[in-house]
């Protein structure tokens, strides 16, 4: 059996200093994670065999410290993970290998991911359980996750909320431009008019404590 042979003539660093290039017999061949080639120096004698695990390897490293890289910044689902290796042209083997890892050590939980989601969206940026369903499923989760992380999500407590933070912008405003403003500004994030109602009257009354506002009801039969 004829194995191809060839001698490591040089390794150097990339601009990216955790990469480094290495030269096969004079020529450039291939290039590797730094801790992948830990153990390669100069002179050391390669089979095609060795070569093809050198880059079996350093592709499972790459795609490891991008999706690390990915996920530094923000929670991530898994979906959103896959795609972010693929757009880097990882090969789909090693995505889904990197997906298991990712699992393995916690760092992959789209059940984690979407409470995560739910809770920072009711922190900062409140909205209702129709939008944050539709959220998730725009993240690849499934419908039994989904309505997991949205079941107790109270979007009448998250409206008033939401509108006593933002009534002060219309305070100066009369009750029916007052409504419609701050009703608006509920239903772009996605609240029922049922939810809605209730809460403009409501933060009205407290933010207008001496004036009269009338119904809903009663204004849409003038």
């Amino acid at each position: 059996m004829c194995f191809n042979m060839k001698k490591i003539t040089a390794i150097e660093p990339q601009k990216n200093r955790n990469r480094v290039n290495i030269h096969l017999d004079g020529e450039f061949a291939f290039g590797l994670a730094r801790i992948t080639a830990a153990w390669l120096k100069v002179g050391d004698i390669l089979s095609d065999e060795r070569v093809a695990k050198l880059q079996a390897d350093d592709a499972r490293e790459r795609a490891l410290q991008q999706a690390m890289l990915f996920l530094s910044y923000r929670p991530r689902s898994e979906k959103e993970i896959r795609q972010n290796l693929q757009k880097h042209e990882i090969p789909e083997d090693v995505v889904e290998e990197t997906i298991e890892r990712l699992r393995e050590n916690g760092l992959a939980n789209d059940n984690k991911f979407a409470r995560v989601w739910v809770e920072n969206r009711n922190t900062f940026r409140p909205r209702s359980r129709r939008v944050l369903t539709m959220e998730l499923r725009q993240k690849g989760l499934d419908d039994e996750t989904v309505q997991a992380a949205v079941s107790n999500v109270d979007e009448n407590a998250l409206a008033f909320d939401s509108a006593r933070k933002r009534a002060g912008r219309f305070k100066s405003l009369e009750w029916g431009e007052f409504r419609k403003k701050l009703s608006e500004y509920l239903a772009r994030r996605g609240f029922p008019y049922s939810v809605i109602a209730p809460v403009v009257t409501q933060v009205w009354s407290e933010t207008h404590p001496d004036a009269h506002a009338k119904n809903f009801e009663d204004e849409d039969l003038q």
